[in-house]
């Protein structure tokens, strides 16, 4: 079964971009190899750490999302953990948050239509329904100028 994962890592400062392209090349080739896919691959740049680690006090920061199995991630796992130029990584499961952030736009959906349709109204918004588009004119939130 495929999940939704993302995977941040921190490349030491000593590597050069081409080593940076290499290590995301590497996890490319494990996920092709293992049934993944890369969705997305945003380099962060090179940032200051929170706090040092070993001696480093920077790092290029990685973020991939992939869509895999367990065994794809275990695998990526292992091999940041040996790799020398890898100081920090993280791998999180992101489909749960996805899933739950669905099901309660439906539930609320699904909430607000009941309640329109009980009041009379059609099930959706009709155009022009609501809040007003305009609010570089709404001055409800103006405070009155106080004159010293």
């Amino acid at each position: 079964m495929n999940r939704k994962y993302e995977l941040v890592y921190v490349v030491s400062p000593d590597a050069t971009d081409a080593q940076v392209g290499d290590l995301h090349s590497q996890v490319e080739q494990i996920a092709q190899r293992l049934g993944g896919k890369i969705d997305k691959t945003d380099n962060w740049g090179r940032r200051k750490l929170a706090y040092e680690i070993g001696r480093h006090k920077e790092g290029t920061y990685v973020l991939e999302t992939i869509d895999g199995g367990g065994e794809l991630m275990k695998e990526i796992d292992r091999r940041l953990k040996v790799s020398d130029l890898i100081i920090r990584h993280l791998i999180v499961r992101i489909d749960e948050d996805q899933t739950k952030i669905e099901r309660t736009r439906s539930k609320r959906t699904d909430s607000t239509r009941r309640r329109r349709v009980a009041r009379g109204l059609p099930p959706d918004r009709q155009p022009g329904e609501g809040q007003r588009s305009d609010m570089e004119d709404d001055d409800r939130f103006d405070l009155p100028e106080v004159e010293r």
